[in-house]
């Protein structure tokens, strides 16, 4: 019998910033040490994401500047990324963060709430409105 696989999902945040600063925190290590993770460092093409006791390794699959990078982590499933995506509406001057993530069934709402809790964090950090469109 196959091992349950996780499942995909995105969530969406809206607020204002500038595209560039905003991909700042979404891509580097100073960045994503901020908001995302307790340490993130990186050897050779590899990204270390430390939490407390846990450290998570993932490379850049792919990526575009100011507009969206995919992380994709070593040691879980074949097809297992996040990816953090920007959507900018000029019209409004407002900028949509759009995430993509996997969870099982059972972790996903928590999974949800952590992302929240993380979003909270950097729009404390960058400033300017913020909206849960997800």
């Amino acid at each position: 019998m196959k091992a349950p696989l996780s499942k995909i999902y995105t969530l969406e945040y809206v607020f204002i910033a500038s595209p560039k600063l905003l991909y700042h925190y979404l891509s580097t290590e100073q960045g994503l040490s901020e908001w995302f993770a307790d340490n993130v460092f990186s050897t050779d093409d590899i990204f270390h994401f430390c939490w407390e006791d846990t450290e998570q390794k993932a490379t850049i699959y792919s990526k575009k500047d100011r507009d969206f990078i995919r992380f994709k982590w070593i040691e879980e499933e074949e097809n297992n990324y996040f990816e953090f995506k920007i959507k900018t509406d000029s019209v409004l001057n407002e900028l949509t963060l759009i995430i993509t993530d996997f969870a099982f069934d059972e972790d996903k709402e928590e999974s949800i709430m952590v992302w929240n809790a993380a979003i909270k964090k950097l729009l404390r950090i960058i400033g300017g409105k913020f909206t849960n469109a997800s």
